[in-house]
């Protein structure tokens, strides 16, 4: 049996504008964010799309430039809370100027990262937000370009010169973490990655050393990679603590940390008692943890809003050279880095107490 009920029209436009006694240009301006409108007429708008339930249809295109009001976000993965809270950031910041964000991951693949450029061109969305794959060797820059397509690159940021791009200050910050473990007292340090391939690692990797050679020309930096395979990161790790004991561990990627403090956990090793570690990049399990985890901590939401702002600008008209945009990390040293006591007998260095080294 068919509803006999009425069916509730969906609110236009019109019905705004009609309802706040302004123009259907002006209500769009206020859904825009143009900020040129007065506050009593935004205030107007406001309230008369909450008494409508206005929702603007994403999917209705700009005649003039024949796009829609979407954004896309293209990340590798949704499961670290950095690229999670990445794409919470684009999308609150997306929906503030009136558009929706359309997210989906790469999955580390260059096929798919082509696969989803192209389908967000099919879309007509109005600018794409795009986090590269690791090995940084994916087609989709070049499919933005070859698109006409708006874009920023996030994070794994290649040398670009028709790209706006966002970025931490990798060199800065892994220097940074280089200096607090020569003052710490540490003497050998293991720096722990996948790949080299991506310019940022390269960059953690390049800058710890020569900041550590700088520092203290007597410090020993071992680099393990593993190939991009996080288990085969587990068995290369256990088989370099077979052979090696380091005084510190710096991890350059978030799933490193975890397979470094696994490893401690097999082998019965307490930080900083036993070993120290720092890890690039922070989540709210490190910080809670008993001991808490050194880490370096990116500006996220910093990031997410230069990112909507450059892309912006792009979408408004704005002609001008790429810009390379980088952001200050902060390195916060927590329980898991000890001071170092030298102690001679056997030639051994072990840990100071950690009740005697926080900052």
């Amino acid at each position: 049996m068919r509803h006999a009920g009425k069916q509730l029209r969906r609110s236009s436009i019109h019905d705004v504008a009609s309802r706040a006694g302004v123009s259907p240009a002006t209500v769009s301006k206020v859904l825009q964010g143009v900020t040129t409108v007065k506050a009593e007429n935004v205030q107007r708008v406001h309230d008369a799309v909450e008494a409508l339930d206005y929702r603007l249809d994403p999917f209705a295109a700009d005649l003039r430039r024949s796009r829609r009001r979407i954004i896309g976000a293209i990340v590798p993965e949704l499961e670290s809370e950095f690229f999670g809270s990445m794409v919470t950031a684009l999308e609150r910041l997306a929906e503030k100027r009136g558009y929706a964000l359309v997210a989906a991951t790469s999955r580390e693949s260059e096929k798919r990262e082509a696969e989803l450029i192209e389908r967000m061109h099919d879309w007509r969305v109005a600018g794409v937000v795009l986090a590269p794959v690791r090995s940084e060797k994916g087609s989709g820059t070049a499919l933005l370009k070859r698109y006409g397509m708006t874009g920023v690159l996030v994070d794994r940021v290649m040398t670009d010169d028709t790209l706006d791009t966002v970025s931490v200050d990798n060199a800065s910050a892994s220097a940074e973490v280089a200096r607090q473990l020569v003052e710490a007292g540490h003497a050998h340090v293991l720096l722990l990655g996948l790949s080299d391939e991506s310019i940022a690692i390269h960059t953690r990797i390049d800058s710890f050393r020569k900041a550590a050679s700088q520092l203290d020309p007597t410090m020993k930096v071992d680099v393990l990679l593993a190939g991009g395979d996080v288990t085969a990161l587990r068995a290369a790790l256990a088989t370099y603590f077979g052979e090696h004991k380091p005084t510190a561990i710096y991890s350059l990627f978030l799933k490193g940390t975890l397979v470094a403090l696994t490893e401690f956990r097999r082998r019965g090793w307490h930080c900083p008692n036993d070993i120290s570690l720092v890890g690039f990049d922070d989540a709210e399990w490190m910080q809670v943890t008993y001991p808490s985890i050194a880490a370096v901590v990116q500006p996220i939401d910093k990031m997410a809003e230069q990112a909507v702002d450059m892309l912006f600008r792009r979408i408004d008209g704005l002609e001008e050279p790429a810009k390379a945009h980088l952001e200050p990390c902060k390195v916060v040293m927590r329980e898991s880095v000890g001071r170092m006591r030298q102690h001679r007998i056997e030639g051994e260095e072990t840990m100071a107490d950690p009740r005697h080294h926080q900052r």
